[in-house]
């Protein structure tokens, strides 16, 4: 653990695991620093994003891939960056998805305010190499840590469904031989994305996407993504009751 983007806000780097293993340990690692800071008279908040003035909360998914050799999947020590053809499909399975998919990534109202320019967020399906504000970051190095960096998860997610949706997504990459575009050279936020890699811009325009994607459909069952969408639109409507702080400056005198 180590301080990160402002104050008071910690990076915690869990150990490497299954996938399963991993959310396992993001939920419990969750409710433990929760209850620590309570018991100390402290609160600790996992939004994406808690301050209009700092960047926010990231929740950021690693995801290599094995084959059944237990032999990496990503890496070829000839390729550029040692990205094999698996790999280039897994992200572009990704990228290709992750417009469809994003509210299993961004399930709340608070996720949208991080996915802003300049705040250390992506806000389109990109991807790059070490590149830090694309979406989809490739790792290279070697034949153990060549990886993915899935970075578009906040804080906030459901561990669970949000690894899910991360490595399905790559996972119908391979399956279906989706090659990426070309990685964004320089800064994503100066990078005009094609129509269908731009991302939703609110939590109900995501869930609908979600609803309309015959992928999640595939992959995760239409009971799930009707519940799920479902649920996730009603968390927006939700929202649009509340009268904000930043309402009541803005209107209440002026008008």
């Amino acid at each position: 653990m180590h301080t990160e983007t402002g104050a008071g806000v910690l990076e915690a780097a869990i150990t490497v695991d299954e996938a399963l293993a991993t959310a396992d340990k993001a939920a419990l690692f969750k409710t433990f620093i929760k209850v620590l800071a309570q018991r100390r008279g402290w609160m600790a908040t996992f939004m994406a994003k808690w301050s209009q003035d700092w960047p926010g909360q990231s929740g950021h998914l690693h995801l290599s891939l094995q084959d059944k050799n237990g032999k990496s999947a990503f890496y070829d020590p000839k390729a550029a960056h040692h990205i094999n053809q698996t790999m280039r499909h897994f992200i572009g399975g990704q990228q290709k998805l992750m417009p469809e998919w994003l509210s299993m990534i961004a399930c709340t109202v608070n996720s949208f305010t991080r996915l802003v320019p300049g705040f250390w967020a992506p806000t389109s399906a990109s991807w790059g190499v070490e590149n830090r504000t694309t979406a989809l970051r490739v790792i290279p190095g070697s034949e153990k840590s060549q990886r993915v960096e899935y970075r578009i998860a906040a804080a906030d997610i459901n561990p669970y469904i949000a690894l899910a949706a991360a490595i399905a997504s790559g996972l119908w990459g391979v399956q279906n031989k989706i090659e990426p575009t070309d990685a964004v050279q320089g800064s994503a936020y100066d990078w005009t994305p094609p129509e269908a890699l731009q991302l939703p811009r609110t939590l109900g325009e995501a869930a609908q996407r979600l609803k309309a994607s015959a992928a999640a459909r595939d992959w995760f069952g239409a009971e799930f993504v009707d519940h799920y969408a479902a649920t996730r639109e009603w968390e927006e409507r939700e929202s649009r009751k509340a009268v904000t702080d930043w309402q009541l400056r803005r209107y209440f005198e002026i008008i």
